[in-house]
């Protein structure tokens, strides 16, 4: 699984002009999931994601996680960032799991999300979607797991 997080002061998606998920301050997960990703790469993804330390402390140096700032946590699936871009001018998307696959377990990343943070919000699955944030830093990691 591969995550791309930006740490925003407010995120949003939409569907056909429809928000479909927001969250005010907190983190945007872009989320791929690749072929082989089980059951245990989503519950790591998702201990990554409230873990990580991305937020400022009182002094300013980033030791604060989603789960100590209960943030909002945006996931929107985005099979794109498993693409092999290495070579050609043209991405393969190869790496990236079916999309029955992978849209079961994008559903099962997001139910354990949910089960151990109060704030998730989602994009919808194969949808054509609108992604609006305000990066805060800017501040953007790319995970794996």
């Amino acid at each position: 699984m591969i995550a791309l997080i930006q740490r925003v002061l407010e995120a949003r998606v939409t569907v056909a002009g429809q928000t479909v998920g927001e969250i005010g301050p907190g983190l945007l997960a872009l989320v791929a999931v690749e072929r082989g990703d089980g059951p245990a790469n989503a519950a790591r993804m998702v201990e990554r994601l409230l873990g990580y330390r991305v937020f400022s402390d009182e002094d300013g140096r980033m030791n604060r996680s989603l789960t100590d700032t209960r943030g909002g946590l945006l996931l929107v699936s985005q099979f794109t960032l498993a693409a092999d871009t290495a070579k050609g001018t043209r991405p393969s998307f190869t790496p990236a799991a079916a999309p029955d696959v992978a849209e079961h377990l994008f559903n099962e990343f997001v139910a354990l999300a949910r089960r151990q943070h109060t704030d998730v919000a989602t994009g919808a699955f194969g949808a054509e979607m609108t992604v609006s944030l305000v990066n805060h830093g800017p501040v953007t990691f790319r995970l794996t797991a």
